[in-house]
């Protein structure tokens, strides 16, 4: 065995060694790699591809402007542009007639010749010239681009004019032109021709100043989670179901219980009072919907079909219809009376957690846990459209109470869509980073939303703005995790909210009265770069 000093030594001689191999082997393949990338540019530079792809593009962004209308005969020069009868962009003041000149080539055929030429070399330039030259009307302007002084840039129209055309834009002594009567509308700016029709700045609604929400009674009495609620049209009573299997019908100004109503065999999910009648409808996880009158206290009828649970419970407006989601993936409609099914609303690959229901088309919209929201038409039984914005479970459906739009809340966030076609609007403007629950909104524009967590948002409608964040408070004995809000719902005069909770409670909230603007100032940012989808 060789002794110690002679390992050192050995040692200090190879490690030099060893320390060269390794440079020269990086030296190498970093000389590799960007030799590599020096023989893909130049094979995206030869001139034959570059003219094409500038062809192409060339075609690509003046697509929108590329059919102009035929120029105006010289004795027309003079007439007014906004004159009907086959106006088309009329004659610049100094330019010739098209007849003097031979006939004018439209932009079509010049952006075909860029792209049947790709070895011309054409580029932005001149094409922009033959745009320009074509809304003059001369045809010695379209051989040889803008007059000294002019601009060939494409800009939105002055005040005067009402559409908000896109016009040539020329210096004060060159040429006025006028708008054609094909120009791109402020409609068109949103299709994708960016470098012709600038994008409009859009002005963000300042948020309304709200009251903030307290919690000024607990209400104490269930023996299960507490999974719904839904108020009289009155506005004297309202009631709740629960997982310990009963319906119980609380005083809403004291919170005293009336009545204790049994009958399911599981848990409580849906619950909807009748304006016109004195039922009460109810659908649990025992696949059962039942009609409760509420003269005798007693179940009258019950709906026969789902095949499994019923997550969700609505009352169409006008018709005696009514509407229940569950876990077998359909919406099934009934008749109030007749206790027959009239459609089975299929459509959805999970389960149906939200329904809502309106007097006008569509006449319902669910949401389901395959993420889609769908809008139905309830005459024919079939899906109008089918919103794919969400990527997570859609478990909460809220509409406004008198304007044309609804949201629907999912754990990535909060959406807002525009009725009858669901035009997607806007997200709201944070993040709760929960699964979302409940959400309702009332006739102050205030929407509430409830969490897994136990957080209760409060937003503001219009704005999208998060004015309010506050923290549920679970009963004593409760564990922190049992601080789940499940239901919620605004009463008749959206004064008063009332949260269901898995801590077994039912908590009611008002908005504080002693709160101002300048003790509670609305803390906003308009969004910058946000996110549409």
């Amino acid at each position: 065995m060789p002794p110690v000093a002679a390992v050192a030594t050995m040692a200090d001689d190879l490690e030099p060694q060893s320390l060269k191999k390794l440079v020269l082997r990086s030296l190498k393949r970093t000389y590799e790699f960007f030799d590599s990338q020096q023989k893909i540019d130049a094979i995206v530079r030869d001139p034959t591809s570059r003219a094409i792809r500038q062809s192409v593009k060339i075609r690509d962004e003046y697509q929108v402007v590329r059919h102009l209308p035929p120029p105006l005969p010289a004795g027309q020069a003079g007439k007014d542009p906004a004159q009907p009868a086959g106006a088309g962009a009329p004659a610049a003041a100094g330019a010739g007639a098209p007849g003097a000149g031979g006939s004018l080539p439209s932009l079509a055929a010049v952006v075909e010749q860029a792209a049947s030429q790709p070895q011309g070399g054409l580029g932005g330039p001149p094409s922009a010239a033959g745009v320009a030259g074509n809304a003059g009307g001369g045809a010695a302007g379209a051989a040889a681009g803008p007059a000294p002084g002019a601009s060939s840039a494409i800009v939105l129209a002055s005040s005067s004019n009402s559409q908000g055309a896109l016009v040539p834009l020329t210096a004060p002594g060159a040429a006025a032109a006028a708008a054609p009567s094909n120009a791109v509308t402020v409609a068109d700016r949103y299709k994708p021709s960016a470098a012709i029709i600038r994008r409009l700045p859009s002005k963000w609604p300042k948020p309304e100043w709200h009251p903030p929400w307290k919690n000024y009674r607990v209400i104490s009495g269930h023996m299960g989670w507490v999974r719904s609620v839904a108020f009289e049209p009155g506005n004297e009573w309202f009631c709740t179901g629960s997982a310990d299997r009963t319906i119980k019908i609380w005083e809403l100004a004291t919170g005293k219980l009336k009545l204790t109503l049994t009958g399911h065999i599981e848990q409580i999910r849906g619950l909807a009072v009748s304006p016109k009648y004195p039922y009460m409808f109810s659908a649990g996880d025992d696949k059962l919907v039942k009609c409760w009158d509420l003269e005798y206290n007693k179940v009258i009828r019950s709906y026969h079909g789902h095949l499994s649970g019923v997550y969700c419970l609505a009352l169409h407006p006008m018709l005696d219809v009514l509407l229940t989601g569950g876990r077998d993936s359909v919406c099934r409609v009934w008749d109030v009376r007749t206790k027959a099914q009239i459609f089975a609303l299929s459509g959805h690959d999970n389960t149906v957690c939200s329904v809502i229901a309106q007097a006008t088309d569509p006449q319902v919209i669910t949401g389901s846990h395959d993420t889609t929201v769908k809008l139905w038409d309830l005459a024919a039984g079939k899906a109008m459209s089918t919103l794919t914005y969400h990527k997570k479970s859609v478990r909460a459906l809220a509409k406004h109470p008198f304007e044309k739009t609804f949201v629907s809340a999912s754990a990535d966030n909060i959406k807002k869509y525009k009725l009858p076609k669901g035009e997607f609007l806007h997200n709201m403007l944070s993040q709760q980073r929960t699964i979302i629950n409940t959400a309702d909104v009332n006739e102050d524009n205030v929407l509430a939303s409830g969490g897994d967590n136990g957080s209760i948002w409060f937003w503001d409608w219009k704005s999208g703005h998060n004015f309010q964040q506050t923290q549920t408070i679970v009963q004593p004995g409760s564990l922190d995790s049992e601080a789940g809000i499940y239901a919620m719902g605004f009463d008749v005069t959206g004064k008063r909210l009332v949260t269901c909770e898995a801590d077994k409670t039912i908590k009611m909230w008002k908005e504080d009265e002693n709160a101002t603007p300048e003790t509670h100032p609305v803390n906003f940012r308009p969004p910058k770069d946000m996110r549409r989808f």
